[in-house]
């Protein structure tokens, strides 16, 4: 299994390559429209090779569904938070109730109990 996992990275590792090889050319990506630059002054573009807009997007993409996913699971995860503390709390209080019910609560039901066993 980890020779399968091994391969598969060095496959990935090896496309990523050839991809970042094939999109070398310099773009430019401009971080607002031309009329609002033009309105406030200010012209933000930057020029960047092809290939790091295209792993920048991949990666935007991944961490924002890690957290989507995680925003979403949050429920769940509040939900289970609860019961852990429910139990806590149930094996607290069984724990107490078992401590004073081992006690005889006198001589006679001591007996008693001794001779049934």
């Amino acid at each position: 299994m980890r020779l399968l996992r091994s391969l598969v990275l060095v496959l990935v590792a090896l496309v990523l390559v050839v991809l970042a090889l094939a999109n070398r050319n310099i773009v430019e990506l401009h971080l607002l429209p031309a009329a609002v630059g033009d309105f406030i002054g200010q012209d933000w573009t930057l020029r960047l090779p092809l290939f790091l807009v295209i792993f920048g997007g991949i990666l935007a993409g991944v961490l924002l569904g890690f957290v989507w996913e995680w925003l979403r699971a949050h429920r769940t995860r509040a939900s289970g938070q609860a019961a852990k503390k429910q139990l806590r709390k149930i094996e607290r209080e069984t724990a107490k109730a078992g401590a004073t019910t081992d006690k005889p609560r006198d001589e006679v039901l001591a007996l008693l109990d001794q001779s049934g066993r």
